[in-house]
């Protein structure tokens, strides 16, 4: 049976909730996943993957990187907490930090193989958690943002496997230029899955970009990502 905990922490006297899914059949520590969300929150996408990444034996951590665990459907108001959290990336990546230890804290993780993941806003988080040199196995944007943040990259821990549609208008060419060499200076392990004719937000079914088949292979190849890293 796939259990939920929900766990909070806190950086810089804000609390943050995340949510910890494990299948109790499973004794012992297992990999890890944690799940970035898009720019909207913690919402139902993102939980929904957590509890199918249980179901394959995983535990899964979906991540609050706004704190108290805020979703809006609004567009505008997530907008507006994205814009305070992006106007000083160091925000960030300490709070994507901080959620790391939090799941290498748990019990039922096994703090040597954790794999981060994330999907819009929540690839930005991932890469900027590598960028750090947070010491994880892999981190795996889906249709991330690749712009660079204010803090310098180390040099990167994690393997990378960017998952991107080439129509994306939030991470146009150039932009897949730039993380590619930035990548190339910093990481010894990494690899990006450009999907044709495909938009920004195509794994999610509420989007107007999704598209079946690059959901599809982007999970096989995320699923591929983490047998090879997690054995």
């Amino acid at each position: 049976m796939i259990q939920t905990e929900h766990l909070s922490y806190n950086v810089n006297g804000a609390t943050f909730l995340c949510e910890l899914y494990h299948d109790d059949a499973t004794i012992g520590a297992r990999p890890c996943v944690m799940i970035a969300p898009a720019f909207w929150g913690l919402g139902d996408f993102e939980r929904g993957r957590g509890r199918l990444l249980a179901e394959m034996g995983y535990a899964a951590l979906v991540v609050d990187y706004y704190g108290e665990g805020r979703f809006s459907r609004d567009p505008a108001e997530a907008r507006g907490w994205k814009d305070e959290v992006e106007a000083d990336r160091t925000q960030l990546r300490d709070r994507m930090n901080a959620t790391l230890a939090l799941a290498k804290a748990q019990a039922v993780v096994d703090a040597s193989r954790v794999v981060a993941m994330g999907y819009c806003f929540g690839g930005k988080a991932v890469l900027d958690l590598a960028r750090s040199g947070a010491d994880l196995v892999g981190v795996a944007p889906f249709h991330g943002i690749f712009d660079r943040p204010n803090f310098e990259t180390v040099q990167i821990k994690a393997a990378v496997l960017a998952l991107h549609g080439w129509a994306d208008a939030l991470a146009r060419p150039e932009a897949v230029v730039a993380l590619g060499e930035e990548l190339d200076a910093h990481c010894p392990d990494w690899q990006m899955l450009a999907l044709g004719h495909v938009g920004h937000g195509f794994t999610n079914p509420a989007s107007d970009n999704f598209t079946e088949a690059a959901e599809r292979r982007s999970w096989r190849a995320f699923v591929g990502f983490l047998e090879e890293k997690l054995g």
